[in-house]
């Protein structure tokens, strides 16, 4: 429609969001510009001061405010184990779980950067397990197996998500009954 430029571009914008559509972009749009602009302008100042403060933490790669997270911070987690997962998000998700009190590290790409950052943070926590919170795949088999290859040097157990969480589907989609039930019974890999 024209003359509504700037809200074609809104609703664009909102669009390209992952799980939005052009209906509900569209939706989101008015909302925001006709029907609560008070709340627009706080979701724009939250957008640009999240942009402009979050960073991944210089250790395990969590989101965070500061250099390192809160979670590398707290001295009251369990030392002993280390949950690898493949995005920050994953993070979010299991702590609102309440389910896992150990340390994270996330493991975005597998390159010998990230594997020396990883194995350096179990030698100084003197951690005993690597726990694998990953969607389950042929793909997330192979990265396992990599991670134990380039650290079979270290005393390690090796444990993985139990199995009940569909394959392919991500951790922000699983209900906290069926990750609580999965973290509490994840199996040792051989």
């Amino acid at each position: 429609m024209k003359g509504v430029e700037k809200f074609n571009e809104l609703v664009k914008s909102f669009a390209s969001l992952p799980t939005i559509g052009k209906k509900t972009a569209l939706r989101l749009a008015y909302h925001v510009c006709i029907k609560d602009p008070l709340l627009g302008s706080k979701l724009a100042y939250n957008i640009e001061e999240s942009i402009r403060m979050i960073r991944k933490c210089s250790c395990c790669g969590a989101l965070s405010e500061n250099e390192l997270c809160e979670i590398c911070l707290d001295n009251g987690r369990n030392k002993n184990i280390i949950c690898i997962v493949q995005s920050p998000k994953d993070i979010l998700t299991l702590e609102e779980s309440g389910s896992f009190d150990g340390y994270y590290f996330v493991l975005e790409e597998a390159n010998d950067e990230c594997i020396d950052r990883l194995k350096a943070m179990i030698l100084k926590q003197n951690a005993k397990e690597l726990f694998f919170a990953f969607t389950q795949g042929i793909n997330s088999d192979a990265l396992v197996f990599y991670i134990e290859e380039k650290l079979k040097s270290l005393k390690l157990t090796y444990t993985q998500i139990a199995q009940g969480i569909p394959s392919g589907v991500s951790l922000e989609n699983v209900d906290f009954i069926s990750l609580h039930k999965a973290i509490n019974h994840r199996t040792k890999l051989d």
